[in-house]
């Protein structure tokens, strides 16, 4: 087998997802700088009855161009763990990345890394995404803690959740910020962006995307749009995403407060394809979260130089300067209200696409390869 100088674990195409989303642009990212890498990615992730969606894959058809990307790990087969481990080991990597998001996915990924610190010379590097989950469970830490224990290296794309490794080790830890997704093609216009979502050239928009869950705080979004102010400005909530939890009572709450003229729901996955569609037709997208470490929203909105609202928990702040490429509001509808009124009224949205277009060159991708293979 050919040497590869880089072997990134963790999801990938067929598998959908903002994980699988930074693992094909971190492997494109090292293949535009020349250094050669593969995706060992899961055969499967997540067994069905654990899976809150709807399906795990991405339906579009369309795998990314130009990665190598080996579908090999079982998440739940200890036997398959060893198998991965010795095909890594034989490719002689300098450098594995693996990406720890889950405790879940703790036992499957702190095995493999284990063998490979024994049987090889490479240098694991782990991209903690959470270090405690938004939805905490027994034994997470225990998990987390053996997973730790089999790396060499942590990045965080957090301070919050660099702050969070602190808990659990003192070996090298860097805060790398999360860099700007670059693979949902390039911007459309507003006019052709609102034709193809069958939105009025008109209309004031909103955008709320992404899996929908507790912790996202859709359902205190929702209660911003009863404000008397922001029914007075006619404002559209353009939901879009798939519901992972929540969608009954949000659904009820909607026609109970006779929203159903104010509130669009596209209720399914959005493929890779159409991000841009949403991204451009939007307003301003807001991140009304109530508890976070870091989003991919946020450098999906750089991407496209679209304004951004976010709560100020975990990480969110640290990316979105206030007033400048949009708002940092508390968890508190009034709060969030106010700022959506601030910017219809004072017609903010010019002013914050073209500082967000500035602010996002502090984003590249360069920093985060330079990061791994500096280490």
């Amino acid at each position: 087998m050919q040497q590869k100088e880089i072997v990134i674990i963790g999801p990938a195409y067929p598998l959908r997802g903002g994980i699988a989303n930074l693992n094909e642009a971190l492997s494109q990212s090292f293949n535009d700088n020349n250094i050669t890498n593969t995706i060992f990615s899961f055969s499967l992730q997540y067994p069905n009855f654990l899976f809150p969606g709807k399906t795990q894959y991405d339906t579009s058809g369309q795998a990314p161009q130009g990665l190598d990307i080996n579908t090999c790990i079982n998440s739940v087969n200890p036997l398959n763990w060893i198998i991965t481990a010795i095909k890594i080991a034989k490719l002689k990597p300098n450098f594995v990345v693996v990406r720890y998001w889950l405790p879940f996915m703790a036992p499957c990924l702190g095995s493999i890394c284990f063998l490979l610190k024994l049987f090889t010379n490479a240098k694991i590097v782990a991209i903690t995404d959470n270090v405690i989950p938004h939805e905490k469970r027994f034994g997470d830490k225990l998990f987390t803690k053996y997973f730790v224990a089999s790396c060499h290296n942590f990045i965080a794309m957090s301070k919050t959740v660099l702050h969070d490794l602190k808990a659990f080790t003192n070996k090298p830890s860097k805060f790398v910020p999360h860099p700007i997704y670059n693979i949902f093609g390039e911007a459309i216009s507003k006019e052709n962006a609102r034709k193809l979502l069958y939105l009025k050239q008109e209309q004031k928009v909103i955008l709320f995307f992404g899996f929908i869950r507790k912790y996202k705080g859709l359902q205190l979004l929702l209660n911003v749009m009863t404000n008397p102010k922001i029914k007075q400005l006619n404002i559209t909530l353009l939901v879009a995403g798939e519901f992972y939890e929540l969608e009954e009572e949000c659904k009820l709450f909607i026609k109970e407060n006779n929203l159903e003229n104010n509130i669009i729901l596209h209720n399914h996955f959005i493929d890779s394809n159409k991000v841009k569609e949403y991204f451009c037709a939007t307003d301003i997208v807001v991140q009304p979260y109530i508890t976070a470490t870091q989003s991919g929203i946020t450098q999906i909105a750089y991407h496209f130089a679209t304004p951004m609202l976010v709560t100020n928990v975990g990480g969110l702040a640290e990316t979105v300067p206030h007033n400048k490429v949009g708002y940092v509001t508390k968890v508190n509808e009034v709060e969030i209200a106010d700022a959506i009124i601030d910017f219809y009224t004072n017609n903010k949205e010019q002013e914050f696409r073209e500082n967000a277009a500035t602010e996002a060159k502090k984003f590249t991708w360069k920093v985060l390869v330079e990061a791994i293979v500096d280490k």
